[in-house]
């Protein structure tokens, strides 16, 4: 198992070390103009000068200057995954218990089901004048748009998974003598689960994507901040290192997620194979 997954990743790099060495060879060749895109190699020592958080050492001045290496990106890391996260749980917070209510009541699900389908398609960024008007600036406005992003992934989901559960183990959990309350927290909760993880996943991805764009209207750190500031000054090479520190977060949640789901389901994947 451990030689397959190590051959997938091997694998799985090939197509990047291609676009690198391409991207990297039209840069040497005067193909690409420097300003518009920069080389790799310029992307690289940005993105280093970026994380790292020394700083070199000046015998004459006896001081440590702060213009070669800021440490800006390890700061806007955490300000980022902060906001994911604090907005993701607020969001699944309030969207797991409704999610399993109407999943569970007819009733519960007819009074709701047209409110949640009208303002489902309605996309977080466009919550964001209002966001700034109700709460102002700083984190409020983000964690309530992040929270908005990851809130309906996970909603759907659970109701999903919840009102898809076969009927045959609900009719035989009855035939058992089953209460209300056991068939739900034994029967219709644990079939559910894949469904409800699937929307956790979504959702926290969802969160991710939307923290950036929050971040470069409403906040003034962040991984979104510091692109929209690289931006005002042309430096592509630190925009396009943020956005590679992005893609690198996202990989790693995701990741994360995916161990999560496969450790919570073992049972799940036990019955499959």
């Amino acid at each position: 198992m451990a030689k397959k997954n190590k051959g997938s990743f091997l694998q799985g790099l090939l197509v990047p070390i291609i676009v690198i060495a391409l991207w990297e060879g039209a840069s040497r060749a005067g193909w690409i103009n420097p300003q518009i895109l920069p080389s790799p190699w310029a992307v690289l020592r940005k993105w280093v000068e970026y994380a790292t958080p020394l700083k070199p050492y000046d015998p004459e001045a006896g001081s440590w200057l702060a213009w070669a290496f800021s440490g800006e990106l390890v700061m806007d890391a955490i300000g980022s995954l902060y906001r994911v996260v604090a907005g993701f749980l607020i969001g699944a917070g309030l969207a797991l218990p409704l999610g399993l209510l109407m999943g569970s009541s007819q009733r519960i699900y007819g009074l709701m089901n047209l409110t949640v389908q009208v303002i489902r398609p309605i996309p977080p960024i466009a919550y964001i004048p209002l966001a700034i008007l109700w709460f102002g600036l700083g984190n409020p406005p983000a964690l309530f748009l992040i929270s908005l992003g990851a809130f309906f992934p996970v909603l759907m989901n659970t109701i999903a998974g919840v009102r898809q559960v076969d009927s045959i183990y609900l009719r035989a959990a009855r035939n058992l003598g089953a209460s209300q309350s056991t068939l739900f927290l034994r029967v219709m909760l644990p079939a559910a689960v894949p469904y409800i993880l699937s929307g956790v996943r979504i959702g926290i991805g969802t969160a991710f994507i939307v923290v950036i764009v929050a971040e470069m209207i409403a906040v003034s750190n962040g991984l979104g901040f510091r692109i929209m500031e690289a931006r005002e000054y042309f430096w592509s090479d630190k925009i396009i290192a943020g956005m590679i520190t992005i893609g690198l977060l996202g990989l790693a949640i995701d990741l994360g997620m995916s161990r999560l789901n496969n450790y919570m389901l073992r049972w799940h994947r036990g019955l499959e194979n």
